[in-house]
């Protein structure tokens, strides 16, 4: 079930993600020119509507048709979400989310259908004329159809949050935040729900506090600070670097691990964030863009000036919180076998190699590392996180040193999304978590299962292997 609804996520937030540089730019412009904005000025605020209503959902309606059918499909994707755009008052990005990959879908299965059936030479004709009238008939079926079925449900949704706003209950929306966070589902959770109705709520007031509910780098920073005072070994060790990568670089999943050596943490990040959630409608904040990666940067640069004292005090309250809540968790309920696991861990990879293990399969178990002992030279490894661009790439930084360090050449090491890890890597490196997607995206590959990102030990026992292996 945890897999289906990471794969869920993945497919709505990878339809913003690779967008993620236009939104800032949209937030840019809306912050600084927009009435309220630091350099007011009406002519770029003009700038404002058209990308918020146009750019982004044919963006967000591209990059979804061409998951599912290539440049046809993103082609085909944003023509006919042209409909959904022209068809509604509102901007349409959960229009786009629909009628994107729906119409990509089509043309791949008309595609399918006419394959091996065209005469030579008239290949180019059928496929740009097929891609034309299709995208016009689902374009007209979109505005009278899908249109108004989206308005409603959008409606619906600012309906709900309305309920939510005027009851006070925002704050309980970290009960589910949270927990899912942990899981791999940030970025479905901020992408694919948080952001459309951010944007829409931007296009109303000017900002929105939606883009705060996943983004407070608050709890995970209290976490963090938590571990650094009375944490014991190699997740205390680990904690100060992790609260730099966390906070200034805004990359959450750092924190995640943290939580899984010890689930009640979740109580602490639940009131953490409905503390920084309460603070920030105290202090009516919002951001006027998605902050990606939620650094306290990224959060500064999408406040508008005078949101900046509600802003910080409450990421300083959801971060002291869950600090208080934390540390009393850790020291009486907590219990961090980790550094003890990686020791054994290392000693059984150690002995594989030397062949005094039983046996690969065996060790593999063992150790969380899916027959890295294989054997084989190693020219390709991929670091995998839920959206590729995060931690994955942090840890393929790390990977990299220690292999350049070891004097290994020739061994290529990419970041990548789980869900499209490339056919040629031969080895993936990813979080345990996500064992089941990448052995889905790529099941020929060798699985190296890591459970901290900064000091896991199994970096050191594969670079070990592949001295050999490459030797």
């Amino acid at each position: 079930m945890k897999e289906k609804l990471q794969v869920f996520g993945r497919f709505l937030s990878g339809m913003v993600m690779p967008n993620i540089g236009a939104f800032i730019a949209w937030g840019l412009i809306t912050a600084m020119f927009i009435p309220t904005g630091w350099l007011p000025n009406e002519k770029f605020a003009t700038l404002v509507g058209p990308m918020s209503s146009v750019m982004l959902p044919l963006l967000i309606a591209y990059t979804g048709g061409e998951v599912v059918a290539g440049k046809r499909g993103g082609v085909i994707g944003a023509a006919a979400t042209m409909g959904v755009i022209v068809g509604a008052e509102v901007p349409m990005f959960l229009g786009a989310m629909i009628v994107g990959p729906l119409s990509a879908w089509v043309i791949k299965k008309f595609d399918q259908a006419v394959d091996g059936h065209i005469k030579p030479g008239f290949e180019m004709l059928v496929n740009n004329f097929s891609l034309g009238i299709l995208a016009a008939v689902l374009a007209m079926v979109a505005m009278e159809a899908i249109s108004p079925i989206v308005t409603a449900l959008t409606n619906a949704m600012a309906a709900g949050v309305g309920v939510l706003i005027d009851n006070g209950l925002l704050p309980m929306t970290a009960i589910f935040v949270e927990p899912a966070k942990v899981l791999f589902l940030n970025n479905a959770i901020n992408h694919g729900i948080f952001s459309p109705m951010g944007i829409q709520q931007v296009e109303e007031a000017g900002k929105s506090i939606f883009f705060l509910l996943e983004a407070n780098p608050g709890p995970g920073l209290g976490i963090l600070l938590a571990y650094c005072l009375v944490g014991k070994g190699s997740a205390k060790s680990s904690a100060p670097g992790a609260v730099i990568i966390h906070f200034l670089g805004g990359i959450h999943e750092i924190y995640f691990p943290y939580i899984l050596m010890n689930p009640f943490l979740l109580i602490a990040t639940i009131a953490a964030n409905a503390t920084g959630v309460f603070i920030f409608r105290l202090f009516d904040v919002g951001l006027t863009a998605p902050a990606s990666p939620g650094s306290i940067i990224a959060l500064t640069m999408m406040a508008e000036r005078h949101c900046y004292v509600g802003l910080f005090l409450g990421v300083i309250l959801s971060a002291a919180v869950a600090m208080a809540i934390a540390i009393p968790l850790l020291k009486f309920m907590g219990k961090d076998t980790t550094l003890e696991e990686a020791q054994a861990k290392k000693d059984a990879m150690k002995a594989q190699a030397k062949g005094t293990a039983p046996a690969a399969k065996a060790a593999a178990v063992s150790t969380g590392v899916a027959s890295v002992n294989a054997g084989g030279r190693v020219k390709k490894i991929a670091f995998a996180c839920d959206a590729g661009m995060g931690s994955s790439a942090m840890g393929a930084t790390v990977l990299k040193k220690k292999i350049k360090a070891a004097g290994l050449d020739g061994i290529e090491v990419i970041h990548t999304s789980v869900s499209s890890i490339p056919a040629d890597v031969q080895i993936v490196v990813t979080h345990q978590s996500l064992r089941e997607r990448a052995v889905q995206s790529n099941p020929n590959a060798e699985l190296v299962l890591i459970t901290n990102f900064l000091a896991a030990p199994e970096y050191g026992i594969l670079v070990e292997d592949l001295q050999r292996r490459n030797s």
